[in-house]
């Protein structure tokens, strides 16, 4: 059995959780999402707690124990709290801006770069060089802010693009002096 999968998920007060067979549907303050489950995996909700059972002690079914106890664990805690990723705009001239349900970046091209909103996702620019993505699915939420880094991604040299909040950027040293 999997040491993750054997954990159980606890249900705080204000979501709902219903399984119909195969099927997990959770219901919170920030939304509602739901997941079909592997053949080889059973869920169960007791008491307001849910746990993953394996069906058989094949390597797949293990691995599939603890996959799908994470994501549940996902969905839950996304529903409850949501998920955010933080990301920020370096360069001189670059800049963030919404403009209704779009992100509108300015990142040295010689256009400006508009990414529309997807739904469960919004997108927040509290300053011009920050942006926030955030919603109630942590897959849908990391794979946006993926998509949107990815636009200018951040150059070794000076560290000019769009960068995680948290990542470090690894600086390269430019070219040496000139002729001896």
């Amino acid at each position: 059995m999997s040491r993750i999968g054997k954990m159980p998920i606890a249900v705080p007060a204000d979501c709902q959780v219903a399984i119909d067979g195969k099927n997990i549907k959770v219901k919170g303050p920030k939304g509602e999402l739901s997941m079909t489950v592997h053949n080889l995996v059973s869920i169960t909700l007791e008491d307001g707690v849910v746990h993953v059972h394996c069906e058989n002690d094949s390597k797949e079914a293990n691995a599939l124990h603890g996959l799908t106890r994470a994501l549940v664990h996902n969905m839950v805690v996304g529903v409850h709290e949501g998920f955010k990723k933080e990301l920020e705009v370096n360069g001189v001239g670059y800049r963030a801006a919404k403009s209704g349900n779009s992100l509108v970046l300015n990142v040295g091209y010689s256009h400006q770069v508009t990414v529309n909103e997807i739904p469960g996702i919004s997108i927040d620019v509290p300053a011009p060089n920050r942006i926030i993505i955030s919603g109630p699915d942590r897959q849908a939420v990391g794979q946006f802010a993926a998509e949107v880094r990815e636009i200018r991604p951040p150059e070794p040299y000076k560290g000019k693009g769009i960068k995680y909040v948290d990542e470090t950027i690894i600086r390269k040293v430019g070219k040496a002096g000139g002729k001896k």
